[in-house]
């Protein structure tokens, strides 16, 4: 009488199982990511801080006695800007980042486009297909 061993082997490596784990997490957390929000939250600062600057200029001139009237204004002025200029930035950075993108896109797709002409010059093979791919395309 024969007997056969089965042995219970994993059918998943446990480390492959944590990598994996591991990237899909990244993933979505980079999905979860704006970038437009971070543009537009540091071209806001930026703007800011040069009204504060301006405002600062324009303090420095004024005598003591008005000092803290005017740094209250100051504030008020900078806490309005912040206010006011909050949605028109974060909809310009996030068109700016999808012309960025589509840009983007446009140039990868050109370059993708040199190699294959460049391989295609250089194979015959490659050469028909484009040329039938052509022909095809007309039709």
């Amino acid at each position: 009488m024969a007997s056969f061993i089965q042995p219970g082997f994993p059918s998943h490596h446990a480390g492959g199982v944590r990598f994996e784990s591991a990237l899909a997490s990244a993933q979505a957390l980079r999905r979860r990511f704006d970038s437009a929000k971070g543009l537009s939250a540091m071209l806001l600062a930026a703007m800011l801080s040069a009204l504060v600057v301006v405002a600062d200029q324009l303090i420095e001139t004024w005598a003591d006695g008005g000092l803290m009237v005017a740094w209250v204004a100051l504030w008020l002025l900078g806490f309005g800007a912040l206010a006011m200029f909050s949605l028109p930035v974060r909809k310009w950075t996030a068109s700016a980042m999808g012309e960025l993108k589509a840009w983007s896109g446009r140039m990868a797709q050109r370059r993708a486009d040199e190699r294959l002409w460049a391989l295609a010059r250089a194979d015959a093979r490659v050469m028909a297909d484009l040329d039938a791919a052509r022909a095809r395309s007309k039709n």
